[in-house]
């Protein structure tokens, strides 16, 4: 294998050229397609069940998802408004009642 390996606060940095590969686990193997100024274009071969996302996508739909969990004032002011005109649950029969 050429290219350097070292460590770096536990994450395992590579060197490698393109077309270069490296493999990860049973079935996933990232490559080197080309390497241009300060990008590098890669590809990454994967099984279907591994779900692989670009870092700054998947933090922008934990962002969005984490804001819209949150109510703002006008949601708090329609659910009181349907707490208010919609009938409660039934009550279920205790266990003791017979019938």
């Amino acid at each position: 294998m050429s290219g350097s390996l070292r460590y770096c606060r536990r994450m395992l940095v590579l060197t490698r050229r393109a077309g270069e590969s490296v493999v990860i686990g049973d079935g996933i193997v990232v490559t080197i397609i080309d390497v241009r100024g300060d990008g590098v274009r890669i590809g990454i071969d994967a099984p279907r069940s591994v779900k692989v996302h670009r870092a700054e996508v998947l933090d922008a739909v934990k962002a969005e998802n984490a804001g819209a969990a949150v109510p703002d004032d006008a949601a708090e002011a329609t659910a009181a408004a349907l707490r208010s005109i919609l009938p409660g649950p039934a009550a279920a029969p205790s266990p003791t009642q017979s019938e």
